[in-house]
């Protein structure tokens, strides 16, 4: 087994000629092997401890660099077509390289990284399948015969799947760092407590890192968990102040009589546990998941990196909400991917200021939306770098 160093400086490394700063500054770097094998050491760290490294965390995300995105305006204007004419394709060379904090941003390696986790609540009857497909579909994609897989495969993007908290433990190829045996039933109480809220959001910090020293620069996330649509909804509700009967769809697809059982859990949950709304860790520990804490993580972890995060649907964006309101900065570096069919998944983007590239009429989850988006977010870059400028092509701009 490969031991675990003890790192007292900031870290700090140079990747591609900008400062990179990663996650264990301070505390404990694990090699590969140990992130891989070696299980969740920060169970063995204080709650004080883990929110002094969120806080280190957030702090270092930045705005994105204006001077960067300013140049690559005057690039995209040059270039032959009606200036703006490729709308959200343009607003994405902006973006990327205002989070690259370059005018010549590039995309090297691309990944998933596909969060999994149970729910307590499911026992309320929330869902349509039993919690035991968690496991079953987590064998799928280690087997690469979910649709994440093929559509990961066919924009030549790698799959990540971390164990956070499946309710049942398993092996294979995947990523073990459990924080617990899925969460409490939330409509009895929390769904978590705050320890295990920042273990699994540090868990999703510590994941993306990895992947960042591996030369990964673009992300997606994804999830997995049976019943996590209920408490993405109670979530969305909260930090949206939307009414439950906005934000409750049918999931896995539950009958008229699940989404009432449904509405009805998330509404005892909210009363049992009043969470507190200005406190993103209050509502994720009390309704929250395991997986959309580490999502909230991975999201956090990239910012912080300067590296693009593409954001799947309804269960990522209420990860995408709680690390929207740990660290507001974080939304520059998010990219929306698709508008989920999911009832809540507008209110929940709306929340965020953000809307989705996409529309399929999607529900899946895994990553699958945001795997389809890597394909536009490089259109976008190949735009920048080969399309002709009008002082190349002999083309006459326009006179007026």
């Amino acid at each position: 087994m490969l031991r675990l160093s003890i790192v007292w400086k900031a870290a700090v490394m140079t990747v591609k000629s900008r400062p990179q700063i990663f996650l264990w500054s301070g505390l404990f770097y694990f090699t590969k092997y140990d992130i891989i094998r070696g299980g969740n050491y920060m169970k063995n760290l204080t709650e004080d401890q883990l929110y002094a490294r969120l806080e280190e965390l957030t702090a270092n995300i930045l705005d994105l660099d204006q001077e960067a995105m300013a140049q690559i305006q005057v690039r995209l204007d040059s270039l032959t077509k009606p200036q703006g004419s490729l709308g959200q394709l343009e607003h994405l060379a902006k973006q990327l390289g205002g989070i690259q904090r370059t005018s010549n941003p590039k995309i090297q390696k691309k990944a998933v990284l596909l969060m999994a986790g149970d729910h307590g609540v499911v026992e309320e009857g929330v869902s349509a399948f039993p919690q035991e497909v968690t496991p079953q579909m987590a064998y799928n994609i280690m087997n690469g015969g979910a649709a994440i897989n093929v559509l990961a495969r066919q924009a030549n993007a790698d799959v990540f799947l971390t164990d956070v908290g499946i309710a049942f433990p398993i092996d294979g190829n995947i990523i073990h760092q459990r924080v617990a045996n899925g969460t409490q039933n939330m409509s009895k109480g929390p769904a978590m407590s705050r320890h295990e809220a920042l273990q699994a959001l540090l868990v999703g910090a510590q994941v993306a890192e990895e992947k960042i020293l591996e030369g990964y620069n673009l992300f997606a996330t994804g999830e997995l968990g049976i019943g996590n649509t209920t408490p993405s909804s109670a979530i969305v509700a909260l930090f949206t102040n939307s009414s439950i009967e906005d934000v409750v769809g049918r999931g896995t697809g539950i009958d008229d009589a699940g989404v009432i059982r449904k509405r009805r859990a998330i509404e005892k949950a909210i009363e049992v546990n009043q969470p507190n709304t200005t406190d993103a860790l209050d509502v994720l520990a009390k309704v929250g998941g395991l997986e959309i804490a580490a999502i909230a993580g991975s999201i956090l972890q990239a910012a912080a990196n300067h590296v693009p995060i593409v954001v799947d649907g309804f269960i990522s964006t209420a990860g995408a909400l709680i690390a929207a309101k740990l660290a507001p900065k974080s939304v520059a570096y998010m990219i929306p991917s698709h508008g989920s069919v999911e009832i809540g998944h507008r209110n929940a983007l709306a929340g965020l200021g953000l809307d989705p590239v996409l529309n399929l009429n999607m529900r899946l989850g895994e990553g699958t939306g945001a795997a389809l988006t890597f394909y536009l977010v490089e259109a976008a870059l190949h735009i920048l770098e080969e399309m002709a400028t009008f002082a190349d092509a002999g083309v006459s701009e326009k006179s007026i």
